[in-house]
């Protein structure tokens, strides 16, 4: 199998795009004429905000879906793919952001998926597959064990599976749709160096992401798009992450720099001792979690998603109940009570999902708005709503929260995701909450509305109220955190201070190389001065 095959001689740009379009329908224009091309083997990143177009660019060169006008050129031939077969025939691959692996095979068995070696009686020569993906791995220095199970390795191993699925296709272009997203900072390093051996190699490397520092470190050069436009183009090493930022938001970004909070010795707000949940398949997703947070502290908690977060949210939040342990607010229990019963305590969520568990997406702002506080005497009197109070609240909050929207009838489920979610976080803030809980807060959100909502978080700390800030952006963890507990297999294994703590560190507490002995012990010895010895 020739990996450098189809004219490698010739000196036509990997890709080039000349005025590509796509409109949806009569309506959204998710791309406007855009143009660029991509040289041999360089690692070009192509980045932008959320729903600035990046990943419809990358879904048109690999035939996912069609342009609705302009020319792709691949290795100098106009092509347009109908579907992604013939974009891995003219040596195009793709690596998702969730990645399409089968968990119960092995990672030779998924490389070789559907271009089987075939042996004696027309199946799979098992061992011929691990021979040629193991040679394939070496070639591009790519280390896996082709006999381990998907199920049982990392993420960082699983991608580099997908990767080694795309070159044993032959890929010469290799595009990668925010590679980083779930890696920790050890699997980031791990992957860039991969990056730039298979660039090395003659592979060609598009990365799409919207993280400035990533660009940086690993593209030869950038392109930028806003609003599914081009904004700019350049040579990586000749820009500054300042310069970039501009080109995506069209503005000038001032660096957000917050202070941090010492709440050691302070009384906490939130205890939590000893929680443990079993999901409805049976699997532990908790256990023997114990933390505290003082008011007016942020708490991050930092992990590779899937390690229990979502379900430590949905339990604070009354969503689901415990199977062990508790959490009590100012020295009452409220969890296993339900949603209503939390909220009314004081405990307010952000949740991971908007969608599914933020927003009801058919009705209008004011009605979301009012979801959790109609009950309220200023909002309904013997059984009637106050439509002026609630249509008044919705209004102020609009303004006060920067929601862009036409009126505060607009149903949430139009508004782009950086809208809806300053929906979710004005209505949960503005309940004035003792505890909040926000997971995943500034997900798929544009950089100035990220901005703004972590400015609304440290506000509500600094009047008083307990966050548990839950976040796959390690960024933003270290950024905004007063202290950090980092959360893996469902377990807390360490505490940092944030000001003191260190990314990569961090990191190998997250994929369980590390773990600090008695973390638990050490949380209380700081609380101490108002324990009753709640842990012997």
């Amino acid at each position: 199998m020739d990996h450098h095959s189809s004219g490698i001689g010739t000196m036509a740009p990997a890709i080039e795009l000349r005025n590509v379009s796509k409109r949806y329908g009569k309506g959204t224009l998710a791309n406007e004429s855009v143009s660029f091309t991509i040289e041999r083997g360089e690692i070009h990143a192509i980045c932008g905000e959320n729903g600035a177009g990046k990943s419809t660019i990358m879904k048109m060169i690999y035939g996912l879906i069609q342009p609705t006008s302009g020319t792709i050129l691949v290795d100098g031939v106009e092509r347009n793919f109908s579907h992604p077969r013939q974009a891995i025939a003219a040596g195009v691959g793709m690596v998702a952001q969730h990645l399409n692996l089968v968990s119960s095979f092995t990672i030779a068995e998924n490389v070789v998926l559907g271009q089987e070696p075939v042996g004696k009686g027309g199946l799979l020569d098992r061992e011929a597959a691990v021979v040629e993906v193991k040679q394939l791995a070496m070639s591009f220095g790519l280390d896996i064990d082709p006999t381990a199970r998907v199920g049982e390795v990392s993420i960082g191993m699983q991608q580099r599976t997908e990767i080694l699925k795309t070159l044993y296709r032959g890929a010469r272009i290799l595009l990668m749709d925010e590679p980083t997203a779930v890696l920790t900072p050890q699997e980031t390093d791990e992957l860039f160096a991969a990056i730039r051996r298979l660039a090395a190699s003659g592979v060609t490397v598009v990365v799409i992401t919207h993280k400035l520092a990533e660009v940086k470190a690993i593209s030869d050069r950038l392109t930028v798009l806003r609003d599914g436009r081009v904004t700019g183009q350049a040579n990586t090493a000749d820009i500054d992450h300042r310069t970039i930022a501009e080109m995506m938001v069209g503005r000038l970004l001032a660096p957000q720099i917050f202070q941090r909070v010492e709440a050691m010795g302070r009384q906490p707000r939130v205890r939590v001792r000893h929680l443990g949940f079993v999901n409805a398949q049976g699997s532990v997703r908790l256990s023997d979690v114990n933390f505290d947070v003082a008011g007016g502290e942020i708490l991050g908690i930092a992990g590779v998603e899937g390690n229990g977060q979502n379900s430590l949210a949905r339990v604070l939040s009354g969503l689901s109940a415990p199977h062990a342990g508790r959490a009590e607010l100012d020295g009452a229990q409220f969890t296993g009570t339900g949603v209503r019963a939390a909220r009314t305590s004081g405990v307010a969520t952000v949740a991971e999902d908007r969608l599914a568990e933020g927003v009801a997406a058919n009705l209008d702002i004011e009605q979301n708005i009012a979801a959790t506080s109609y009950f309220e005497p200023s909002f309904s009197a013997y059984g009637c709503l106050k439509t002026g109070a609630i249509g008044k609240r919705a209004n102020d909050l609009i303004k006060e929260f920067d929601v862009k929207t036409a009126s505060s009838k607009t149903p949430v489920g139009t508004l782009s995701g950086g809208n809806m979610q300053k929906v979710v976080m004005a209505r949960e803030i503005s309940g004035e909450p003792k505890f909040l809980i926000a997971a995943q807060p500034t997900r798929g959100v544009d950089i100035g509305a990220a901005g703004s909502l972590r400015d609304q978080l440290v506000a509500l700390r600094d009047r008083g109220a307990a966050v548990l800030l839950i976040s796959a952006d390690l960024e933003e963890v270290l950024s905004l955190s007063d202290r950090i507990a980092v959360l893996f297999k469902g377990e807390i294994v360490a505490h940092f201070r944030a000001d003191t703590a260190d990314q990569r560190e961090i990191g190998l507490y997250m994929t369980g190389l590390k773990r600090q002995p008695f973390a638990t012990a050490k949380l209380e010895a700081a609380f101490a001065a108002d324990m009753e010895g709640v842990l012997a």
